[in-house]
C-alpha cells in the first residue's frame, strides 16, 4: 500500500514521498505523506457516504483558504492537483481525494495540561471563528447532522444502545435539559460557519501554548457558543474540577470574542450536549462494530463527565464564569425576601425544612441544586423514589397532559392499562383500585371502606402513627393529635403500643417480641369491647423513627382483627413500591396480606397522585348508592406518570438498588452504633433507614440535641437528611432509591467525621 500512495501522489501532485504513514481517520482513509521539505496529509473519502459529501469537502477547502495566512502554519492548507484542482475524483479508487499540509505539532492531549495552556486554547480558537466570521456556504448552512449540537436531537435514535440503565437515564435526562433550557433560545443565538471538532485530538501545541487545529470535517453553520461549548467539554474530559479548566479557556474566547449573557447561560448543558453526543455516537458504533473495545476505552472520559456534571449545579457553574469574565453574579442572598414574601400570604403553620431554610431552583435524580449554587446529596425526600426529575416520568407527563386530561367518568384507555398493572403487584385478593390525590386522601377513603364495610366504629391505631392532613386522618394519627396543638383522642381510637424492639417493654426481635407486643394490644381491645372497623399501621413506623413492626407482630395482629370482623390496613405511603428492597410492599415483610393498602408519595414521583386498593367484598360494601368522586384521582394524565414509574422501577431494578445499596448503609450505620456510644441504634430495610441518637448507651436517653446538630452539620457539608421519632432525635434516611454506594458513604462519613469532632 505505501508503494501505491507513493505512486499516487507523484502522479496527481508530482510530489517525490520519502514514506508515508497510515493514519487513524473517521469517515476517511487518512495518509501522512513524508517529503523533502515539507509533509503532507492525503484523504480519500466514499463519495456516497456522510458526512464528508462532495459538496462538504468543496466548502472545507474553501474555508481553509479563508484560513490560509502568510506563514501557513496554523491550519492545513488544500494543495491543487496536476489538474488544479484541490478535490478530485479518482475513478481507479472509486473515491474523492485531496491533499492538504500536514501542520506539525504535539497534540493536546499528549502535552501537560496547564491554566496558561487552556488559556491559550480559547484565544486561539476565538481568532479562528473571528477570522472566518463572515464565511457563508451553502452546504454548511443546509448541513444538518448529529454532531451539530444544534441537532442534538437527531442522537436520540442511539440512546436504545446504551445498556446500562443508569447511564441511559443520564443521557435522557440531559436531553431534556437541553430542550427545556436550550431550543427555546436557538434561534436567537449568534450563528457562524464553526469548526465543530476542537477535540484534543485535532489541537496541536507547540511552546506551551496552542498552535493549530485540524480536521475541519464537522463544519456547519452552528450557533457560535457551540464552538466553545464542544472545546471545553473535551478540555475538562478527565479533570478533578470541571469549572476551574473550563474557566480560562473560557476566558482566553472571551478576550477575543466577547460572549454574550444569552450564550453563558447555554454553556452547561451544551457542555453536557457534547458528551451525550460522544457516547450515543459511541454506543452506535458499537452496537455496530464486534470489536468495541477501543470504542468503550474512548468514551469512559465522556461518561465521567456525565456522571460527575450532574452534581454541579448549573447556576453555579453559570456564576464562577460570569464572575471570571465581568459579568454581574447571579447569586444574590435574598433569604429574607423571599421569606417575607411567603408569609405575606402563607400560614406559619407550613413550615420550612432547616433553621436556615434554602431556596430550590432544580433537581436531578438523588441531587437538588439551590438558589446560592449549592448542590445537595437529597437523602431525605422520598417521595421522587425514581429520582428527582427522572426523564421517562416527565415525558409521560408532557405527552399526556397536551393529549388528555379529564376525570374518571370517561372510559380511557390509560386508565384501565394503569389499574390492571399496579393491581398485579397485589396479592390476587386485592383487586379494586380508587385513584385519588394525596396519601392523606388515601388515608380517608380506606377508613370509609373500613366503616361502610363493617359497620363498626373502633379503629386501632399505632402509637407515633401518621396516616394524613384531613380531619379524619388526623383522628387517626397518634402523632398529631397526642402533640402539640392537637385535639386528643377520639373515642372510637385505640392506641396499639408501637412494637419498639430497641427501647420497648419487649426487646427480643428475633424471638417473641412481635407476639408479645401483639397479645398487649390484643388484650386492650378486649378490654375496650368496641366492636373493630379497622386497624390501621405503617409497616416501618416514620414518624415514630423508622420503626420497623417487630417479627411476626401482624402475623399474629391481624387474624384477630379479622376474626372481629374487622379490616386490615397497611399504609405504604412512605413504605411501597420498592423503597424496602427485597419487599415491595411493607406488609410482605410481615408475611401477611392485608385488607386495604394506602398508596401515595412515590406513586407518582412527585405528582400529586394516590391510591387504594382492597378487595372485591370491601369495594362492594362502599356501593351505596352514594357515588365516590375524586376530581381529578386517576386521571389520563396521573395514570401515564404512575405507569411510567412502575416502568422505571423495573427497567433500572430500583428495588434491588434499593436492597443492595440501602443494605450497606445499614451495616455501615451499625458500624457507627458500634463506634459510637451515642449512636443507639440503626434500623430500617432498603432505603428507608434510621440512626437514633442517645445520651448514653445504657439509658438510651433521647439525644435531640444531637441529632439536631447532626443535621446541621451535614447540611453544611451539603447533605439533606430529616430527624423525626418522638423526641426528634433519629435521624431519618429515605432518599430516591437510585441512590448509590458513594452517595451511602459520602453520608456516613460525613456523620463519622461530626461525631469526631464533638
Amino acid at each position: 500500500m505505501s508503494e501505491q500512495i507513493k505512486e499516487f501522489v507523484k502522479q496527481k501532485y508530482d510530489l517525490e514521498a520519502l514514506n508515508i504513514k497510515k493514519l487513524e481517520g473517521y469517515g476517511s482513509e487518512n495518509y501522512k505523506v513524508e517529503a523533502e521539505d515539507q509533509n503532507f496529509t492525503l484523504k480519500f473519502y466514499n463519495p456516497d457516504e456522510e458526512p464528508y459529501t462532495k459538496e462538504i469537502l468543496e466548502a472545507e477547502n474553501l474555508l481553509l483558504q479563508r484560513l490560509t495566512t502568510d506563514d501557513k502554519t496554523s491550519f492545513p492548507v488544500p494543495q491543487k492537483d496536476s489538474e488544479g484542482k484541490y478535490l478530485s475524483y479518482s475513478q481507479v479508487q472509486n473515491k474523492l481525494y485531496r491533499l492538504l499540509t500536514f501542520i506539525e505539532g504535539e497534540m493536546l492531549a499528549d502535552v501537560e495540561h496547564t491554566p496558561e495552556l487552556f488559556y491559550s486554547f480559547g484565544k486561539f480558537v476565538a481568532q479562528m471563528n473571528k477570522q472566518i466570521s463572515d464565511f457563508r456556504n451553502i452546504s454548511t448552512e443546509a448541513r444538518k447532522f448529529v454532531w451539530d449540537l444544534q441537532y442534538l436531537e437527531l442522537n436520540r435514535k442511539f440512546i436504545k444502545f446504551i445498556d446500562d440503565p443508569s447511564e441511559k437515564k443520564l443521557v435522557e435526562y440531559f436531553f431534556l435539559q437541553f430542550k427545556e433550557n436550550v431550543e427555546p433560545k436557538l434561534e436567537s443565538l449568534r450563528k457562524r460557519v464553526i469548526h465543530g471538532d476542537a477535540n484534543d485530538w485535532n489541537v496541536l501545541v507547540e511552546d506551551g501554548k496552542v498552535s493549530g487545529i485540524i480536521d475541519f470535517g464537522d463544519i456547519t453553520y452552528s450557533p457560535l457558543i457551540n464552538e466553545l461549548a464542544i472545546a471545553v467539554a473535551y478540555a475538562i474530559f478527565g479533570k478533578d474540577d470541571f469549572t476551574k479548566w473550563a474557566i480560562p479557556i473560557i476566558k482566553g474566547y472571551h478576550e477575543i470574542l466577547p460572549l454574550e449573557e444569552e450564550e453563558i447561560e447555554l454553556l452547561y448543558y451544551l457542555i453536557a450536549a457534547r458528551a451525550c453526543v460522544s457516547v450515543c455516537n459511541g454506543a452506535n458504533k458499537i452496537h455496530e462494530e464486534t470489536d468495541s473495545e477501543y470504542v468503550i476505552v474512548s468514551l469512559k472520559p465522556a461518561w465521567d463527565l456525565l456522571r460527575r456534571w450532574i452534581r454541579l449545579n448549573p447556576l453555579k457553574f453559570e456564576d464562577e464564569i460570569r464572575k471570571e469574565i465581568g459579568f454581574k453574579p447571579k447569586i444574590t442572598d435574598e433569604t429574607e425576601k423571599d421569606l417575607a414574601k411567603r408569609n405575606q400570604h402563607t400560614s406559619k403553620a407550613l413550615s420550612l425544612q432547616f433553621d436556615e431554610p434554602i431556596k430550590m431552583v432544580g433537581s436531578a435524580f438523588q441531587y437538588m441544586y439551590s438558589a446560592d449554587g449549592t448542590t445537595y446529596l437529597d437523602c431525605y425526600n422520598n417521595i421522587p423514589q425514581v429520582g428527582h426529575c427522572h426523564p421517562q416520568v416527565v415525558k409521560a407527563g408532557q405527552r399526556a397532559i397536551a393529549k388528555l386530561n379529564t376525570n374518571s367518568r370517561y372510559l380511557n384507555e390509560v386508565y384501565n392499562e394503569y389499574a390492571q398493572n399496579l393491581a398485579a403487584k397485589f396479592p390476587e385478593t386485592l383487586r379494586k383500585v380508587f385513584f385519588v390525590n394525596s396519601g392523606s386522601a388515601a388515608s380517608d377513603l380506606a377508613i370509609r371502606l373500613a366503616l361502610a364495610h363493617t359497620q363498626n366504629k373502633g379503629i386501632v391505631v399505632m402509637e407515633h402513627g401518621y396516616h394524613g392532613n384531613t380531619r379524619l386522618g388526623i383522628d387517626i394519627s397518634h402523632y398529631k393529635y397526642n402533640r402539640k396543638g392537637g385535639s386528643g383522642k377520639h373515642a372510637s381510637i385505640i392506641e396499639a403500643e408501637i412494637p419498639d424492639t430497641y427501647k420497648g417493654r419487649f426487646q427480643n426481635n428475633e424471638g417473641t417480641a412481635g407476639q408479645e407486643y401483639a397479645n398487649s394490644t390484643i388484650e386492650k381491645i378486649k378490654e375496650n369491647a368496641m366492636p373493630i372497623a379497622a386497624f390501621i399501621a405503617e409497616p416501618v413506623v416514620g414518624c415514630g423513627g423508622q420503626i420497623p413492626l417487630a417479627k411476626d407482630y401482624l402475623k399474629n395482629i391481624y387474624p384477630f382483627i379479622q376474626e372481629q370482623s374487622g379490616v386490615c390496613i397497611s399504609d405504604e405511603v412512605q413504605t411501597g413500591f420498592g423503597r424496602l428492597g427485597k419487599y415491595f410492599w411493607g406488609f410482605e415483610m410481615q408475611e401477611v396480606v392485608p385488607d386495604i393498602v394506602i398508596m401515595g408519595k412515590p406513586i407518582g414521583n412527585g405528582h400529586p397522585m394516590a391510591a387504594v386498593i382492597t378487595t372485591d367484598e370491601i369495594a362492594e360494601s362502599f356501593e351505596t348508592g352514594m357515588e365516590f368522586f375524586s376530581s381529578f384521582g386517576g386521571n389520563p394524565v396521573s395514570c401515564a406518570i404512575g405507569q411510567a414509574v412502575l416502568n422505571v422501577l423495573e427497567e433500572e431494578k430500583l428495588p434491588e438498588n434499593a436492597e443492595k445499596v440501602g443494605g450497606y448503609l445499614l451495616k455501615r450505620f451499625k458500624d457507627l452504633v458500634d463506634k459510637y456510644e451515642v449512636c443507639g441504634d440503626a434500623r430500617g430495610e432498603g432505603l428507608f433507614l434510621g440512626l437514633e441518637f442517645v445520651t448514653d448507651e445504657e439509658s438510651k436517653e433521647p439525644n435531640t440535641k444531637l441529632a439536631s446538630h447532626v443535621q446541621n452539620k451535614l447540611k453544611e457539608r451539603n447533605i439533606m437528611v430529616g430527624t423525626d421519632g418522638p423526641m426528634v432525635n433519629v435521624i431519618k434516611v429515605k432518599p430516591p432509591i437510585c441512590f448509590t454506594k458513594e452517595n451511602a458513604d459520602e453520608l456516613v462519613n460525613g456523620i463519622d467525621e461530626i461525631l469526631q469532632s464533638i
